[in-house]
């Protein structure tokens, strides 16, 4: 992988510069320059505002598909291109350009960016129709999309960074976009001041690059990655893992994941399903040499990854707020394709393949959970469901068939690319990919659970409405982008995977796969494959025991210490009060009380000096000429008695 991320991108055809390099910067353009037209016109874009915002991040995805059929008219070897934008600055010898890197993976992400982005404005039209801060929300979902382009496209990490901060900043105004909620206003800030945590470790990691290296882009950085030290490299790896940690919620830094579906539901779709969730998985992938010159930080990313998809998935299993359950579960699924990305090449694509299947049948499953909200009077409340199926046909389906996908069942998007996660842990060798395997073959049997307890829960059993509640089926500009999220649900895996197809696109950028090629009768007969049918079926029928057949209550029992952790989410929160918040509580009062004892203290000490000083002096001053007058002759005495003993002496 190395040597392929190294090479430098290739000269192109003059036919080829035209649509690739000279017009790469339009696909970031048209979502930024909606949400300029909105942010800056006003009150006076508010009756058509949303349409200009769907028309620009559908004119992104035009592009991105054009380019796509222009890489796939070019030789493997050539589908790298570097568009010059600008130079953004210079400092002495140092200069960073704002280049473009059009190659297999950056336009992968491109089109899931800006194609399911694009679903997710049309829906956000219906759902959002009543809110008079439609225009303004349309604005952030496309500064949204082009700080998310920036962040793909970029070819030096320099540049990465400030689309990995745009994107911060969106987020933050999305999830607390309905700032007269506190809950939502605290959610906005727990999740930026947590992801700041994480940027300042990819932002020391840059540094170190530069240091190390003197350079930031990619292709250099690859190049010299294996003759760096190996202390140094494994920083840079952990640092960039720190990063990735934060924006994909990953552990220790996952807080905030499921505090922040307190924003409108489209946002989480968006966010937290396809896209700024996955920038993780996109930067460890990207920067495979370092990982792999860097073999203890890259087996941590393992590590953390599986260790994050078995916790995403056991606070799923607790949490009657749908959209908190699948919010856990995106930490679960996002660590699957972390702990791919740490196997080095020979999961790399897997992870790509799971990235991109996950974001149509997670967005599909929060867009048919806003829908369930939508008909339900804004109730989250899973215990206060119950046989929506027939209330909401579509939505059921829809949802239904995203259900299907994620569980893994055979032949559905899930199926297929979550196989090959499996496939490629054990195929990792050693203890290590053993208890990498097992830990996913464990995640897929609690993801069937979880997922199922959802579905059952919403859809089947006995209605728990509140009352005044009566459920109806949802517009069509919502129900429309579920239908085709639900397709690429069912279809997606199987044209990704079968005949390794999309493994070989990316092949020009993280190498080819150190594995066998794809086999559909291995993945029916190998043994991990029908351990995971069979978990799969398991967890399924125990949901069904748990809350198909039996009744649910609407008040949740007081449950087993296990059941009270996951839904406090394993206290992750507690933990972090307990290592950051008090400590730092501490440690701000200790502060302060040297500030005002030691410092304030000395100043304080010399003013109270100078005015005792001032008040002995004044005693002097009393006003009367007798007393000056006196003063002055004992003082003339004293200096012609000094006078005559110096005489004398």
């Amino acid at each position: 992988m190395t040597e392929i991320l190294a090479a430098e991108p290739h000269a192109v055809t003059a036919a080829a510069e035209g649509a690739i390099l000279a017009n790469a910067w339009l696909l970031i353009a048209f979502p930024l320059a909606g949400a300029a037209i909105l942010l800056l016109g006003g009150r006076r874009t508010n009756g058509w505002g949303h349409w200009l915002a769907i028309a620009m991040s559908l004119a992104g995805f035009a592009w991105a598909v054009l380019a796509l059929v222009q890489l796939l008219g070019l030789a493997p070897q050539e589908r790298s291109r570097s568009a010059h934008v600008y130079e953004w600055f210079s400092v002495g010898a140092f200069t960073v350009d704002v280049n473009l890197l059009i190659d297999p993976l950056s336009i992968t992400f491109a089109l899931l960016i800006t194609g399911v982005g694009s679903l997710i404005h049309i829906y956000s039209v219906g759902y959002m129709a009543h809110d008079e801060n439609r225009r303004r929300f349309f604005a952030y979902l496309n500064l949204f999309v082009a700080a998310m382009l920036v962040l793909v496209l970029a070819d030096n990490y320099a540049l990465l960074f400030l689309g990995w901060e745009g994107v911060g900043l969106a987020s933050y105004l999305l999830i607390g976009f309905w700032q007269h909620k506190p809950s939502a206003a605290v959610a906005a800030k727990k999740a930026f001041l947590i992801n700041r945590v994480g940027d300042m470790g990819l932002l020391i990691a840059i540094m170190l690059m530069f240091a190390t290296f003197g350079t930031l882009s990619f292709a250099p950085v690859a190049e010299a990655a294996g003759d760096a030290g190996r202390g140094v490299i494994t920083a840079i790896g952990l640092l960039l893992l720190l990063g990735a940690c934060g924006k994909s919620a990953q552990l220790p830094l996952q807080a905030w994941l499921l505090d922040a579906m307190e924003g409108p539901t489209p946002v989480s779709a968006l966010i937290h399903a396809a896209t700024m969730v996955t920038a993780g998985v996109y930067l460890i992938v990207r920067s495979g040499p370092i990982f792999e010159a860097a073999p203890y930080a890259q087996l941590v990313v393992a590590a953390v990854g599986a260790a994050t998809l078995l916790a995403g998935a056991i606070i799923g299993c607790a949490k009657d707020d749908i959209k908190k359950a699948l919010a856990g579960s995106t930490m679960s699924q996002i660590g699957y394709m972390t702990l791919a990305a740490g196997l080095g090449p020979i999961g790399y694509a897997a992870a790509i393949a799971h990235l991109v299947t996950h974001g149509f049948f997670k967005a599909g499953l929060f867009l048919g959970a806003g829908s369930v909200m939508h008909g339900m009077n804004d109730q989250v409340d899973m215990r206060r469901y119950g046989a929506l199926r027939k209330a909401m046909p579509i939505t059921f389906a829809t949802f239904g068939l995203g259900y299907l996908a994620i569980i893994g069942f055979p032949f559905l998007s899930g199926w297929w690319t979550k196989e090959g996660i499996i496939e490629a842990a054990f195929a990792f060798g050693g203890v290590t990919g053993q208890i990498l395997g097992w830990a996913t073959l464990i995640g897929a049997g609690l993801t069937a659970f979880y997922m199922s307890r959802v579905m059952f829960m919403t859809f089947f059993g006995t209605a728990r409405w509140d009352d005044g509640v009566h459920p109806h089926e949802s517009p069509k500009s919502m129900t429309v982008p579920m239908i085709v999220l639900a397709l690429g649900s069912v279809f997606l895996g199987a044209i990704l995977v079968f005949g390794y197809r999309f493994a070989h696109f990316l092949e020009p950028v993280v190498g080819a796969p150190e594995h066998h090629e794809f086999s559909l009768a291995h993945m029916l007969t190998s043994w991990p494959s029908l351990t995971a049918l069979a978990l799969m079926v398991a967890g399924v029928a125990f949901a069904w025991a748990r809350y198909g057949r039996a009744e649910v209550p609407r008040t949740a029992p007081a449950g087993n210490p296990i059941t009270v952790a996951a839904r406090n989410e394993l206290y992750g929160n507690a933990l972090n009060e307990a290592l950051f918040m008090r400590p730092g509580q501490r440690l701000t009062a200790a502060a302060v009380a040297f500030d005002d004892t030691a410092v304030d203290g000395v100043v304080r000490g010399v003013a109270e000096g100078v005015r005792q000083s001032s008040q002995g002096l004044r005693q002097t001053q009393t006003g009367f000429a007798r007393s000056y007058a006196l003063t002055m002759v004992f003082g003339a005495a004293v200096v012609v008695a000094t006078m005559l003993g110096v005489g004398v002496a």
